[in-house]
């Protein structure tokens, strides 16, 4: 390092470079001087001393770079220290930018995910219910498929709407005839018109076939084949569950499906016609409630009059407890009377036998003569 004054400088900066390189040249431009003859000293001294000025210049000029070298470096230390001031603070609100957005991507990430679990939640419930209800679809088809089991299911859909709407002791599941044959349901209806059949019907393959029918001809057969069940099911009814004498002159054939009981009255209303001839009324699970609902108003009106005639029993032996009671009434009034007659003869018996105390009391004997002879002609 070379120092001058307060700057120091490399061995290897260009300024010191120069500076050597121009003392060299002085020193040998001496040299050459010096062997030169005496005529030139003069003039060489005179461009020594140049030279010197030069030198001079060249070192003051040197001294003033070196200033400004240094004016420099501080001003670009100052420059690089508020440009990393500056640097750190953008650093710094960047990094306080990207962690409030980190956050709040975060949180709305959670959310996302939060919601995105209880839609997954919800869809496993509903997938859960689908497959239950997918097997109680294929149960159902497969009672269906059954003839056994289809008739069942009439039952037990018909005994479900008898017993909403009606009270137990008003019917009978199962109940045997006379002749044998069990009903379905038994409706225990005052006469008239009295007792009253319910028997379920299903005739599903023949509504089915005449779901599936893809032409003329299979819908034909179909039609077919679902009137010869309904009129054989009307006949059965007719035959086995109107007894005269015991039943109803009439009975109800229970259909467990509102789609057949609808495409009946829709397309068919010859079997609904033969039902009327034959006094076998077709019903579906809505008519059934609501003629069930008919029924029990008849019933609770049958049951109202026998109650009417035990009420006028009871007020007829009600007015004749009440007639004993006024007669009884009356007894006790005359006792009454007779009981205050006798205290008023007891108080003047009272009252005279007192006056007579007193008179003794007072021995006035000759007015008691004639006090005794008025006495013994009164009463008590």
């Amino acid at each position: 390092m070379l120092r001058i004054g307060t700057i120091e400088l490399a061995w290897n900066d260009p300024v010191v470079l120069a500076v050597a390189a121009v003392l060299l040249l002085l020193f040998v431009m001496l040299l050459l001087i010096l062997r030169a003859s005496g005529r030139v000293a003069e003039p060489l001294a005179q461009q020594i001393g140049w030279l010197g000025q030069r030198v001079q210049s060249l070192a003051e000029g040197q001294e003033r770079l070196a200033g400004g070298l240094h004016h420099v470096s501080e001003a670009q230390a100052m420059s690089q220290s508020a440009m990393l001031q500056v640097m750190e603070q953008r650093l710094a609100e960047v990094q306080r930018q990207m962690g409030e957005s980190l956050q709040g991507s975060a949180t709305r990430t959670a959310r996302s995910l939060g919601d995105l679990h209880q839609r997954l939640e919800t869809i496993d419930k509903a997938q859960a219910n689908i497959e239950k209800l997918s097997g109680n679809v294929l149960s159902l088809q497969d009672i269906l498929s059954n003839k056994q089991t289809r008739g069942a299911f009439g039952e037990i859909q018909l005994h479900d709407i008898v017993l909403k709407a009606l009270p137990s002791d008003a019917y009978t599941m199962q109940a045997t005839l006379s002749n044998g044959r069990r009903a379905d349901c038994l409706i225990h209806l005052p006469n008239p018109p009295g007792p009253i059949v319910i028997d379920s019907k299903f005739p599903l393959e023949a509504y089915e076939a005449l779901r599936r029918a893809q032409n003329q001809a299979d819908l034909d057969m179909a039609a077919r084949l679902l009137r010869s069940s309904v009129r054989a099911h009307i006949k059965a009814i007719a035959e086995k569950y109107i007894l005269e004498g015991e039943t109803a002159d009439g009975a109800l054939m229970f259909l467990p499906s509102e789609a057949v009981y609808a495409e009946l009255h829709a397309n068919f209303p010859e079997l609904i016609r033969d039902g009327f001839a034959a006094r076998v009324w077709i019903v579906s699970p809505t008519t059934c409630m609501a003629t069930l609902n008919t029924m029990r108003a008849v019933l609770k009106d049958a049951r109202m009059r026998e109650q009417a005639g035990a009420i006028r029993k009871e007020l007829a032996m009600l007015y004749q407890d009440v007639s004993r009671l006024g007669d009884r009434v009356g007894n006790l009034d005359r006792h009454f009377g007779q009981a205050a007659k006798d205290l008023e003869d007891i108080r003047i018996s009272a009252e005279k036998a007192g006056k007579r105390a007193r008179r003794l009391d007072n021995f006035d004997f000759e007015e008691l003569a004639p006090e005794t002879s008025t006495m013994i002609g009164s009463g008590p």
